[in-house]
């Protein structure tokens, strides 16, 4: 009981120093691909780099010691990041104070679902989630998530669109438009240097080694370069203008949406006092009022898209004026005094937000990192209200699935070399967890990561010690070194993304599906096209996938395989119809193949039937029972009904190979009285030599495919049966 609530005390049985050697490098060595990562992850998921930190810290070590996987590597990864986004854009504005509130509860949400299938022991429920889905799913979030880097790789900046790809439609515009050079050569750089380490040899930490050259070569070349100064130092009226009224804007939103919680208050105030007893007229009135305020905030939201591309568009240049000021002119307006120009590309830093007039910041270089809060996270548990919890829980069902499928399957994959055994149920507790208690230091959801992990397993970890180890170095990177990653580009953690979701991407998947069921094989595809049509909402093609799987099931089960058997060349009963094979014109040998439920029962009275129409000189029916595994009262009903019609119509009807809890459901409904225990038989070779020579004349055994079986000892063909 004590190793089941504290799985980790397993790990110091015969543990030693030499374990501890190469569990302390491992646990170092997936840290130095974790802290780039996870700060890239962070950015991926909407949030500020270094909340990748705070999810690097605790996760890793919480997962290790209450999960059972030696060597699962706990963090953020990508495409739950990409989920958390996803999940919360329709809530709050990326990267604001309430995007990361939201950001932290949906982790607490995460982690008490994961926790309590743990608990309640149902990680099967994680099935719902079928391989073709999952496939389907990871391949176009592999495209999702590499594609969402374009923006910071070539240094531009859009809006974000209602749908994915008119998103990245707008990012290759602006690119031909205005692609930052330095910014590319920086990102495509690291690409090359991780892919040539990489192939050199994979142990060496090659994200890290990107990292630090290129923040070396940021900080030596002034790659980060802006500058503050007021609007007025802006020669140009049009754009001071286009400036002003930006503003205007976005503080006219900002005075409506305030009106409309106002209102949207009243709203539920006024429901809660008028409940049953009808709707009335304030109802009416504040509803308008809601509708009208939404529709004006849709306008000045567009209008306001309209001035920030407009003015992220303008490439400025900065001139030395006479008096030694320095002036920011569009180039297109740039004339004469374009010699005491820097030769240097500006452009106006503007997001959702307000512009302050008089510090205006241009842009003259590329994005970094920037400053990093120094020091460990608030320890605090969020404040989970009962609506916000509901909001988000559809979300985090989806991310707890996904998150977990990854973790198991990679913790498997990994035991399968080890020899280790995992235990589904317990990885939930471990990576419930790991996001309950993250959350409580501020860190967003996560899961176990294939990259980390493979990287771990590579070093040897032989126990979760190198996991703590791990969380180890990111708090002290967190408490000694943010510093040092202010001059980190923007494009290299972008490069990091892509590099790491490459393995995500798996052709053979699709044809593997297809290989095995043609079905599957499509559920796939529609899996994968509609994810990458409804991106950002990515929900809905894993709705779609799981729709479609549940409806390939249920019609399989309606319509289950049924079908008639005769002796083939080898003696084995086969179905007739596939292989071409010769019927008895007085017996027919029915096989039918799953569970006898209320489902398909009408299918099995209706196929019965069929047989007695078109077949007029069959005496005989044979079941062979041995794939009706499981039966309900309206499968009951249906077998006594066709017993009576059979039998009703002048034939007989006979049962072989029972399953032992179908045996049981017969005797407690007394069915089998009505069958006749002379009717039941063992092996439908036993029912077929007792039948057969009732009904075939001395002169036609040679014509009946059957007559083997009179004639053949019982070899292989009873054993089989």
């Amino acid at each position: 009981m004590i190793y089941k609530i504290f799985p980790f005390l397993s790990w110091f049985q015969g543990y030693n120093s030499n374990k501890f050697k190469i569990d302390f490098i491992a646990g170092m060595t997936v840290a130095l691909v974790l802290i780039p990562q996870s700060m890239a992850y962070a950015q991926l998921a909407g949030l500020p780099a270094y909340y990748g930190l705070y999810a690097a810290f605790m996760p890793p070590m919480i997962a290790a010691l209450f999960g059972s996987s030696r060597q699962l590597a706990t963090g953020p990864v990508a495409v739950v990041s990409l989920m958390t986004a996803a999940s919360l854009e329709p809530l709050a504005t990326a990267g604001s104070s309430a995007f990361i509130i939201y950001a932290v509860m949906l982790a607490l949400t995460v982690g008490i679902f994961q926790l309590m299938l743990g608990v309640l022991r149902l990680g099967l429920i994680v099935n719902f989630l079928s391989h073709p889905v999952v496939n389907g799913f990871t391949n176009a979030a592999a495209i999702i998530i590499a594609s969402s880097q374009f923006s910071k790789l070539f240094g531009v900046y859009v809006d974000k669109a209602s749908h994915h790809y008119q998103t990245i439609i707008d990012v290759v515009k602006a690119a031909f438009a205005y692609t930052h050079l330095p910014t590319f050569l920086m990102g495509i750089s690291a690409i090359i240097m991780m892919y040539v380490l990489k192939r050199i040899n994979p142990k060496i930490p090659y994200v890290l080694v990107a990292v630090v050259v290129t923040t070396f070569v940021s900080w030596l070349t002034g790659f980060d370069y802006n500058k503050s100064l007021p609007v007025s130092d802006i020669a140009s009226m049009e754009v001071q203008k286009d400036i002003n009224q930006f503003n205007r804007t976005i503080k006219e939103i900002s005075r409506i949406s305030e009106a409309r919680t106002k209102i949207i208050a009243e709203l539920k105030s006024e429901e809660s006092s008028h409940k049953g007893h009808g709707i009335s007229e304030k109802i009416l009135h504040l509803n308008h009022e809601i509708s009208i305020a939404g529709y004006k905030i849709g306008e000045l939201k567009e209008h306001s898209h309209n001035l920030r591309t407009k003015l992220r568009s303008i490439k400025f240049t900065a001139v030395k004026s006479d008096n030694k000021t320095i002036v920011f002119y569009p180039e297109k307006d740039l004339q004469e005094n374009s010699l005491k120009s820097d030769h240097r590309v500006w452009r106006i830093k503007i997001g959702n937000k307000l512009l302050n007039e008089k510090a205006i910041v241009m842009i003259g270089g590329g994005a970094v990192v920037g400053s990093i809060p120094k020091g460990l996270p608030d320890f605090s548990i969020p404040q989970l209200k009962f609506s916000v919890f509901m909001q988000l829980l559809p979300f985090a069902i989806i991310i707890s699935l996904l998150g977990f499928m990854e973790a198991i399957a990679i913790a498997k994959a990994m035991a399968s070399k080890t020899g280790q055994r995992i235990d589904p149920n317990q990885e939930l507790i471990g990576q419930g967890l790991a996001n309950i208690i993250g959350s409580f230091t501020k860190s967003y959801p996560v899961s176990g990561s294939f990259s980390r992990s493979a990287v771990n397993l590579q070093s040897g970890a032989v126990s979760g010690v190198s996991s703590v180890v791990t969380s180890a170095v990111v708090i002290i990177a967190l408490l000694f070194f943010t510093p040092l990653l202010y001059h980190l580009p923007q494009a290299v953690l972008a490069a990091i993304i892509m590099m790491a979701v490459i393995g995500l991407v798996n052709v053979k998947g699709f044809i593997h599906a297809w290989q095995v069921q043609w079905y599957d094989g499509v559920i796939s595809v529609i899996t994968f096209c509609a994810t990458l049509i409804a991106a950002p909402h990515l929900e809905e093609g894993i709705y779609i996938g799981v729709a479609l799987s549940l409806g390939v099931y249920l019609y399989k089960s309606m319509r289950p395989r049924l079908s008639s058997l005769s002796r083939s060349v080898d003696h084995e009963l086969r179905a007739s119809a596939v292989h071409g094979l010769l019927t008895c014109k007085y017996i027919d040998l029915i096989r039918f193949e799953g569970p006898l439920f209320f489902a398909n029962a009408s299918f099995l009275v209706d196929a019965i039937n069929s047989r007695l129409l078109e077949t007029r000189e069959l005496k005989h029916i044979i079941i062979a029972s041995n794939g009706i595994n499981d039966i309900d009262a309206s499968g009951e009903e249906a077998l006594s009904l066709v017993i009576d019609q059979v039998r009703s119509a002048g034939r007989d009807i006979s049962f072989s190979g029972i399953n032992e809890s179908v045996m049981a459901v017969l005797k407690r409904t007394h069915l089998i009285e009505r069958i006749g225990k002379d009717h039941i038989f063992p092996t439908m070779e036993k029912a077929v030599m007792t039948i057969h020579p009732m009904l075939h004349g001395t002169g036609a055994e040679n014509e009946c495919p059957l007559v083997t079986f009179c004639g053949h000892t019982h070899s292989s063909s009873e054993r089989h049966q």
